[in-house]
């Protein structure tokens, strides 16, 4: 069994480090990168710091589906410009390419009303990437993450862990899930072009690792 080339990245809570995460999938993938919505940093957005820490000439960096001005949850920031975030809008580009989809948020962020994240990711039908960071409650909240993605029947490809390690909870949260862990970011000085690239070989490592056998 081969494993899939689109993946949705979504994080337990925010500044967890999916943009980070996204562009080492990225390049582990030799994929193109999409984040259908924008809140804040228009300048200097997701979009362009993966463009930055990968340097890929072959991927493509689709546009986003709203582009919001303020840093806010993506329903305040919508509410403010004077728009509102309909799914119907919200569509995947068609690429050849593999494809890393990255969420505003957590998987609980309203989008508009009615709509959270996690029924943009029902829509778009992909595999999900969690990244989990270690912190005091970050047991609690990748377990809820879990939860809430085998709760809609959402294929969750793997974890990975994201910033300094803490073998015990990472340890529990992947005996109790069962779920794969397909890297662990650890710190470092500096995130760059070549820290992008050594962990997206391990990444590939891991994925292969953890399709084996299926």
């Amino acid at each position: 069994m081969h494993p899939p080339t689109q993946y949705i990245v979504a994080g337990i809570s925010t500044e967890i480090g999916k943009t980070v995460v996204s562009a080492i999938l990225v390049e582990a993938l030799e994929a193109d990168y999409w984040k259908p919505v924008q809140s804040g940093a228009l300048e200097d957005s997701d979009t362009e710091t993966v463009r930055r820490l990968t340097g890929r000439t072959g991927s493509v960096f689709h546009p986003e589906a709203y582009r919001l001005r303020e840093p806010l949850s993506p329903h305040a920031a919508a509410a403010i410009d004077g728009v509102r975030i309909s799914l119907d809008a919200i569509q995947p580009p068609q690429t050849a390419n593999a494809l890393i989809i990255e969420l505003a948020g957590g998987l609980l962020v309203p989008l508009n009303d009615h709509d959270l994240n996690i029924d943009l990711v029902v829509r778009l039908g992909l595999p999900v990437i969690l990244v989990s960071k270690n912190y005091l409650g970050s047991i609690n909240h990748t377990l809820l993450s879990v939860e809430a993605l085998r709760s809609r029947n959402i294929p969750i490809a793997g974890l990975i862990f994201n910033g300094p390690p803490t073998p015990a909870t990472e340890n529990f949260i992947l005996n109790y899930t069962g779920l794969p862990c397909l890297a662990k970011i650890g710190w470092a000085p500096e995130v760059n072009r070549e820290f992008v690239a050594r962990q997206a070989e391990v990444f590939r490592k891991n994925r292969e690792n953890a399709y084996a056998g299926h």
